[in-house]
């Protein structure tokens, strides 16, 4: 025996490795890996010992190892710390060891190895030899896989130490018996055991395969036999003898179909498919997909519904006004379709479609109509939706084929009537699969969705008992005839008002449950609400609003559950930019002074309403117009439009003004976001005609309106939305079309009351308003000399 240095041990888990053969390892273990690292970092050698016991907190300790293990050479290694290593091992010789030790998070062993101790006689050698070889050649015609590779190497091993150790690392027998194995020192004495082992193993295979033989004449015995049923059921039905209905659950069908209620169409298509499904054997592939049908036919609500009769209008409208504040006009538009739908027993009419911006509460409408008629309510999200198969359904000859999403919705609900909300048909797509949008005409018509046509279901249903609701965000991208099959509802934004009211009757008591938290804890006072809702929020609705008051809660937690916590807690100013940060949103346009050159715009976005502020200034130059801040062609035609007007009648106010000797550059700020709309046309011309003048306008105006190149003032739309916005942002006068002077009976009184509207039709009339220029002087009949006005700008 030869005395080697001390080496670092690396256990294995039910893992035995033989000298002379190769192991392949994933190291995960700290202590492992640090072993595997320096021993790769030496000499590679490292001392591969098998575990007794499992380890239970990642260290292997050494009364955990078995004292024979194998010195082994790391000849690869591929990894990193964070994700493992995986190494290969090639076993060396055996080796004792004479002690551990525990050391810098690895485990030493010291000890001695050996070379085998071989019987000197070589026949008897041999005869070990040719029958370990004998034996293993019949395990291995024994096993399923293809073992050719293994068997040509055994029968070219003639050292019968490599070839007992070969077999044993490959036999598959307990971790005990291998570790046995391993510690036998004499060579003839590991082969006589081995060949035991061996010889039970082989034992074992040949009943294995004694079994599967009988299984497979089982199998053929079973497939003749459905061979033979099918051909006694052809006769019966040749001698009318069809008393004797099939098996596998066929009979239930024909039950099912009676409780199903199907209409007669319907019934007939099922029992022909169901006939199709009898004259296959169980083994067709086409069984499944029959099955597959007829379960979607009898699961489908073809009789059962909600019955309407308990409509009570009262109580739709005490749920409305407890699940959402504001909204009147909304509020009154549902309670007038439930009356109709009461009066006629029916839904049957035009669908209704919710149009506003995130957050106001268009999805929370319709699960209020739900509870108030009585029905379920289910949902369907169309954004994203390109294939014209997710409304249709895929036909059934393609594998994998599915209903489309309004017969599963209609499943699911288990009701022929239910409210079905879908959710943003705005966001609905087109690919090279079909239109999905032209799918839904059939769907949301009320004089076609009385028989409905799924292309998997293939028989028409009866759609026009559904109460469908749709919303979206914006009306641009739906298509015309689309949209002509809906009743447009329009849900604005929120007042600050409302917004106060709904943060406190709403949004604080579910972010208090959903927290953990009570309203005996934690109190947020009303003027904190709204320094949150006017310097941290601005949007339409009241979502961000929720996800503020939800960081405060979370914020608080932690101080309510301190040991000398005083409750409640109240949160005050001085909290707010601890938890939510600095102000987000400053209302600066009632205490800035403006420039002559700069105006407030009113924008209407499909986020609600927004103040665009428009820039000009004037320049040395040769009579050249720049336009920047990502402005669409609209406005910059209404620009074009604002120039010319006032080139071609305000020389009259600024005599000698030399217009071919100036440049005007119009910008728009928020450069990177896009601006399009026709709602800046007054507002450009006052910008403009500011510049010219040198007058300031008021930071507290605001104004929108489109302008024709005669200077007629033209009315816009989002009206209600732009002055809100207003309000929000400090704004006292609007100056609007006379022809949206009936738009502000929409706005809320308490925004009404606070602002002041000037109603124009001419431009002239504006820059009176705005810049106080005298009407007659500014816009008259007149107009300029050729010789005095410049040529056009570009």
């Amino acid at each position: 025996m030869l005395t080697i240095a001390v080496l670092p041990v690396l256990p294995m888990k039910n893992t035995v490795l033989f000298p002379g053969t190769a192991l392949p390892l994933r190291i995960g273990r700290e202590q492992s890996i640090a072993a595997v690292l320096q021993a790769h970092s030496e000499n590679k050698y490292i001392l591969a010992v098998s575990q007794k016991v499992e380890d239970k907190d990642g260290t292997v300790h050494a009364d955990d190892l078995f004292r024979t293990g194998t010195l082994s050479k790391i000849e690869k290694i591929r990894g990193n710390k964070k994700d493992g290593y995986q190494i290969l091992l090639r076993g060396v010789s055996r080796y004792r060891v004479s002690d551990f030790e525990e050391r810098d998070g690895i485990l030493w062993a010291n000890g001695d190895h050996w070379k085998d101790e071989i019987d000197s006689d070589q026949a008897t050698n041999d005869a070990l030899t040719a029958s370990l070889k004998k034996l293993a050649q019949e395990i291995l015609e024994l096993l399923p896989s293809n073992t050719g590779q293994l068997s040509k190497l055994i029968d070219g091993i003639d050292d019968l130490s490599f070839l007992a150790n070969l077999c044993s690392a490959n036999l598959e027998i307990t971790h005990e018996k291998k570790q046995e194995l391993l510690e036998t020192i004499v060579v003839r004495d590991r082969a006589l055991a081995l060949l035991d082992l061996m010889q039970k193993q082989k034992n074992a295979l040949q009943v294995q395969e004694e079994i599967r033989e009988k299984l497979s004449h089982k199998m053929g015995k079973f497939q003749r036999e459905s061979i033979l049923r099918e051909q006694l059921k052809t006769i019966q039905e040749e001698l009318g003898d069809s008393s004797k209905e099939g098996t596998d659950g066929k009979d239930d069908y024909r039950k099912k179909f009676e409780e199903a209620g199907f209409p007669e169409d319907v019934k007939k298509i099922a029992l022909d498919e169901l006939k199709r499904l009898e004259s296959m054997g169980n083994n067709s592939p086409e069984t499944h997909v029959i099955r597959n049908y007829l379960d979607l036919l009898c699961a489908l609500p073809w009789n059962k519904s909600s019955e309407n009769t308990t409509l009570d209008l009262n109580f739709a409208r005490e749920t409305l006004e407890k699940d959402h504040y504001g909204l009147d006009k909304i509020k009154k538009r549902i309670l007038q379709h439930l009356a109709v739908v009461k009066l006629k027993k029916s839904n049957r009419g035009q669908i209704l479609l919710f149009v506003g911006p995130p957050g106001v509460g268009k999805t929370s409408l319709g699960q209020s109509i739900a509870k108030a008629l009585g029905r379920k309510f289910v949902r369907g999200s169309l954004g994203g939706v390109r294939d014209d198969a997710e409304i249709r359904g895929h036909r059934r000859t393609y594998i994998g084929a599915m209903p489309g999403r309004i017969i599963q919705a209609i499943k699911r609900a288990g009701e022929n009537n239910p409210v079905f909300m879908l959710d943003e048909i705005d966001k609905l797509g087109r690919g090279y699969q079909g239109d999905p949008a032209a799918a839904m005409l059939e769907v949301l018509d009320p004089e076609q969705n009385g028989s409905f046509l799924d292309h998997y279901l293939d028989v028409p249903f009866d759609l026009s008992k559904v109460f469908f609701i749709a919303t979206a965000n914006s009306l641009d991208s739906i298509p015309g005839p689309l949209l002509d099959r809906m009743e447009v509802v329009e849900l604005n934004g929120y007042t600050t008002a409302e917004k106060l009211h709904i943060a406190k009757n709403h949004l604080i008591a579910k972010q208090l449950e959903e927290h953990g938290l009570t309203k005996e804890q934690l109190v947020i006072p009303d003027e904190v609400l709204l320094k949150m809702i006017n310097s941290y929020t601005r949007e339409a609705g009241v979502r961000d609003l929720q996800r503020k008051i939800a960081t405060i809660c979370r914020s608080m937690a932690e101080k309510v559950l301190a040991p000398d916590a005083v409750l409640p807690i109240r949160f005050e100013h001085a909290d707010l930019e601890d938890a939510l940060g600095g102000e987000r949103f400053v209302h600066e346009v009632a205490e800035r002074i403006s420039p002559p050159g700069v105006v407030t715009g009113l924008a209407w976005t499909p986020q609600g309403g927004e103040i665009l502020f428009i820039e000009a200034n004037l320049m040395p130059g040769k009579g050249a117009l720049t336009l920047t801040g990502q402005l669409g062609d609209v406005m910059k035609e209404s620009t074009q439009i604002a120039l010319s007007l006032v080139r071609s009648r305000l020389a009259h106010v600024i005599p000698g003004f030399e217009f071919d000797q100036k440049d005007i550059h119009v910008h728009v700020p928020a450069g990177a976001i896009p601006k399009d709309g026709p709602s800046a046309g007054i507002t450009m011309l006052t910008t403009i005609a500011s510049v010219l003048t040198g007058r300031s306008v008021d930071p507290k105006l605001a104004m929108t309106g489109e302008i024709t190149l005669r200077g007629a003032v033209m009315p816009v739309g989002g009206i209600k939305e732009k002055i809100i916005a207003a309000h929000r942002a400090g704004i006292e006068r609007v100056i609007l079309s006379k022809r949206n002077q009936k738009d502000i009976k929409e706005i809320p009184e308490d925004v009404r009351s606070a602002m002041k509207f000037e109603f124009v039709e001419t431009a002239s009339e504006v820059l009176k308003l705005a810049l106080g220029l005298d009407t007659e002087e500014v816009l008259g009949n007149r107009t300029i000399t050729p010789e005095q006005a410049a040529p056009a700008l570009a």
